[in-house]
Formats: C-alpha cells, structure tokens, sequence
C-alpha cells in the first residue's frame, strides 16, 4: 500500500469558513483520508483527480451536469415541513426531499457527475458497488442513459433483502454480481468493486457510492453531492425568514448525503448531527484504521481484524465512515449518535402515518434519533434529510412487522 507521509505537524484548527473546503494535497481532512492503495491504483486515481479538477473548473462541463440535474434528476428537490409530526413532536420538523429525485435518492447527484467524468476520460465501462441498491440502481441508470456497460457489485444477503432493486438494476441493462465473502454485505462488495477496477483500469471508471476510499473520492463525491446542501441552505433561509435550521440531521453509513447536506449549513451555527446505526456505528464504537484505500474511524477488533456490521438497513451495513466524517467528529463540528434497529422501525411507521411520506429505512436513522431526543429539541427546527423512499424497503419492513405481531 503507498500513502504520502503526514506532516510532522498537526494540522491547524480550521477557521469556520474552511469547514468542508478542500483536503490537504496527499488528500487528507486533518488526519484522515489519505491514499492507502496498491501502486496498480496509484496512476488511476492521480488521473481521477486531475480529470475532474479539469472537469469542475469548466463552464461547460458544470453547465451540462447542472442540466441533468435539473432536467433528468428532477433538481431542485423541495423542502417539506412536517406539520402534523411537528405538532406531536413539539419539534419543528422539515425534510429535504431526496426521495423525490429520479431513481428514488441522493444518489442520482454524485453517479451523473461520474458518468460525465467517464465519458469525459474516454472510459466506456463503469464498476460500481452498491448496499441497500439505490447506488446500483443509479448508475445503472445513467449507463443507460450515456451506452456504457456497467456491472455493479452487491452483497449476497443484500441481494435478498433488496430483491426489487436488484431487478431494476438488471433491468436498466446492468449485471449485477454477488459478493460471496466475508458478511456478504456492502463492505465485501466494496472489496469487489475494487478488484474489479484493478484488473480493468484501463476501460473502466469506478464509479464509488459514497464519500469513502482513496482521494479524490471522498472530497469529490461530496463537491458532486454540495448541490443538494446549498439548495437546503437556500430554501430554509427562505422558509424561515432568512434564518437557518437549529439542528441539520442526516444519516451516516459512509456519510454522503450527510456530507452533502452539512455541506450547505457548515460555516453556519446549525448544529450537525449524524445518525449511525447501532451495529455499525463506525464513530461511535470504532478506533482509527485502514479500509478500502482510506484512513478513517473503524469498527475493529484487538488484533486489528475488521468487524463486520449490522443494520436493519443495507445502506448502512458498513464497519468504517467517510474521512471527512471522522475529521469533523474529531474537531467537535458535527456530533454522531446511533439508534437501533426496533428505533429505526417506530420512526419508518410514524413517518408514513402521520405525512404520508414512506421514507427508505436509511433516512429513518435520522428521524429516530430526532423522535428520541423531541425532548432536548423542543421549540427547535430540525432539518432533515430524506435521503431516500421507503418503495426499496416496504417488502422487508413488512416480513419483519409481519413476524412481530
């Protein structure tokens, strides 16, 4: 593994207005992130780097995503507020809504991005990973949309219990490979992906879910996912007569929606809050580590040997987190909770029934902790964001009421 040495210094507390800028030039947010991969790799991803720092300072490149975004994404999403719920509550609740995005979640913003890099590098093939499928479904989208092969990778038990998205993916003209190793989960198809883009470096452009593994993929998922966090910021300083949100809440499994839409709000007073699930909380119960080409928070044991994840939700069954998540918990910027499983469920319910909205199992996190805390936050407004519907995950969460009753 080749990563570029540290400064012998630790690095400076950043002033407000740097929250979330760029990483330091070996790719790193204070301690972590950083380049943790094999000299194969290397080539590929200072190419990575440079294409799209090329890419994101051209017009023409941004104003051709911008219209995607705009006119195939369905951008800008709105910004609902709960009334009823908020009422219960005694929290002002309001969502942002990913849900509403073609293909049913954030990750539609980060893979149309990608898939311009792709075509912009000349590559005609993409190689993604993919946990609750939403990332799969996504980029199997935009290989439709732009004629290129795309193969996606994903869990064996995560195959199962997103049944439905796997048949979209196949569908959209994507094969979709079984990760057989390891706890089958996201996390094994990550490692997949990897060797996949190792072996086919050449055609292929790995396409990365979240703002995880080797620079530049933390720092550019986030730039790719930023639109949703300034349209937050906008449309709540417009709702709220030019104020911001008390709290901004997201879910954290990786963390790229969560790095999207803190984003928007990190040079303001808003709190922000991650939602981990309790079997992986990466920050909450992890020690610093190497996974999949990155330096960040991970669940371990003594001997150093990876654990694996649990979660009610497959997007979320991962044992690390994104660098630059680990960097804001470090500094105290963002704080990072975890709720469980029975907690995920009562908020998935109280949702549907009292706004109609069904949210994905992912999100849910976010509001659980919210409807455990209504307490400490009454009289607040809390943002959240509704990374994702609940179409994926109705079928599991009614085996699972199904087998309670």
């Amino acid at each position: 593994m080749t990563d570029p040495a540290p400064t012998s210094e630790p690095p400076a507390a950043p002033h407000p207005a740097s929250f979330m800028g760029e990483p330091s030039p070996d790719g790193r947010f204070g301690e972590f992130g950083g380049r943790y991969i094999p000299e194969t790799l290397m080539p590929a991803c200072i190419e990575l780097e440079a294409a799209f720092r090329d890419a994101w300072a051209d017009p023409v490149f941004r104003a051709e995503l911008d219209g995607l975004l705009r006119d195939y994404a369905g951008r800008p999403s709105p910004l609902t507020e709960c009334v009823r719920l908020s009422e219960e509550t005694g929290v002002r609740i309001l969502l942002k809504r990913e849900d509403l995005n073609h293909t049913g979640s954030h990750k539609i913003n980060n893979v149309l991005g990608q898939a311009l890099l792709t075509k912009r590098m000349g590559k005609q093939r993409l190689v993604a990973e993919t946990g609750a499928g939403q990332h799969g479904v996504a980029t199997a989208t935009a290989a439709a949309l732009m004629g290129f092969e795309c193969v996606v990778y994903m869990g064996e038990v995560d195959m199962v219990r997103q049944e439905l998205n796997v048949f979209r993916m196949r569908l959209l003209g994507a094969e979709v490979r079984p990760a057989h190793s390891g706890s089958r989960t996201l996390k094994d198809a990550v490692n997949e992906a990897m060797r996949d883009w190792v072996a086919t470096v050449e055609t292929s452009h790995y396409c990365l879910g979240s703002v995880m593994g080797p620079h530049p993929y933390p720092w550019m998922v986030r730039e790719l996912h930023r639109v949703l966090g300034d349209e937050a910021r906008e449309q709540s300083r417009s709702l709220l007569g030019g104020a911001d949100p008390d709290v901004v809440v997201a879910c954290v499994g990786g963390g790229s929606n969560a790095a999207g839409i803190f984003s928007g709000f990190a040079d303001t007073d808003a709190e922000l809050v991650g939602v981990e699930p309790a079997g992986g909380a990466a920050i909450g119960r992890g020690v610093p580590g190497v996974v999949h080409g990155m330096k960040s928070f991970l669940m371990q044991d003594e001997v150093g040997q990876v654990l694996e994840a649990q979660s009610i939700s497959a997007g979320l069954d991962y044992p690390g987190v994104g660098p630059e998540h680990a960097h804001l918990a470090e500094i105290g910027r963002a704080k990072y909770h975890s709720v469980n499983d029975d907690e995920v469920l009562d908020a998935f319910v109280t949702l549907t029934r009292t706004e109609g909205i069904i949210p994905a199992l992912e999100p849910a996190h976010a509001l659980a902790w919210v409807l455990r805390e209504r307490a400490s936050l009454a009289g607040r407004t809390v943002l959240i964001n509704l990374s994702g519907r609940g179409d994926k995950d109705v079928a599991q969460v009614m085996d699972i009421m199904a087998r309670r009753s």
